[in-house]
């Protein structure tokens, strides 16, 4: 796990790779608890009988299931100790290359692509990259972007 405390050590990360998470196995409690959070049943993703005849041979996860779990797998990846706010100012870009089929497990890798000094603090992209065990293309490819407030 990588700990950034200050700026100069954030901005000395820009280009680089920060690692590789865990494997995670998505279940299909996870899949069913983020279409009744967000109301997207779709039988693709809830329905197990009906998606074994289905496109993908089984159910798969929501895309923005995929895209919601960039936080917590990045979270083992590194983190944020910087003083001030942290703040998400938006995606650039979002892709879902592969379906993440339920069952299968998957990984986070970080790169801080580009760190750039703005009038109100730092902005980082970060890409993410969620890989699928087994699998040639990920399930997911990011860059987010990040404000770094200094303490007020």
């Amino acid at each position: 796990m990588r700990v950034f405390t200050t700026f100069e050590e954030v901005a000395s990360a820009a280009g680089t790779d920060l690692g590789t998470s865990e494997w995670v196995t998505i279940d299909q409690r996870r899949v069913n608890q983020f279409a009744d959070a967000t109301g997207d049943h779709q039988w693709i993703h809830v329905d197990m009988e009906r998606a074994k005849t289905g496109p993908f041979g089984g159910t798969i996860a929501h895309g923005y299931l995929t895209l919601a779990l960039i936080p917590w797998l990045g979270s083992q990846v590194f983190t944020l100790q910087t003083p001030g706010a942290k703040l998400n100012y938006g995606i650039n870009k979002v892709r879902f290359p592969t379906p993440l089929l339920v069952g299968k497990r998957v990984r986070i890798h970080e790169h801080m692509a580009e760190v750039t000094d703005i009038p109100a603090g730092q902005q980082l992209v970060v890409r993410h990259t969620i890989e699928i065990e087994d699998e040639a293309k990920p399930a997911c490819v990011a860059e987010t972007v990040v404000l770094l407030l200094p303490e007020a």
